[in-house]
């Protein structure tokens, strides 16, 4: 029993660790703060479209699950997946598609680059 109760912790102390490395790559790569990041997506209610890991409630199936979003090779469809264009699209997404029904929803250039650094952190 006992053996089997330092496994299980020796598991979550590496399931947390690896969180820790990939915010703290997602950071170095965007320059934002993940965590803030996470609380701007909370705060604009990006989880009632999305489904968003990470985020509670974040359950929506308007728009694409954002898991593993910093994986993918395109943003909205069309943009290479660099941090810049993920925050062109957060901030304004009729500017990259002018029929997306993703709303403008106000979101300053310092928050965008929060948010993409938390995105970034799902891959």
């Amino acid at each position: 029993m006992r053996n089997r109760l330092v496994v299980l912790l020796m598991l979550v102390a590496s399931i947390l660790a690896g969180c820790s490395t990939a915010k703290k790559s997602a950071a170095a790569m965007t320059g934002g703060d993940p965590n803030r990041g996470a609380a701007f997506i909370s705060n604009f209610g990006c989880g009632s479209c999305h489904t968003i890991p990470g985020i509670s409630g974040a359950r929506g199936l308007v728009g694409p699950s954002l898991a593993g979003v910093g994986s993918r090779i395109y943003v909205a469809g069309n943009l290479p997946n660099y941090p810049q264009n993920l925050e062109h699209w957060v901030q304004n997404p009729q500017a990259v598609n002018e029929k997306t029904v993703m709303p403008n929803l106000g979101v300053t250039t310092p928050q965008a680059t929060d948010i993409a650094a938390y995105l970034y952190s799902l891959k």
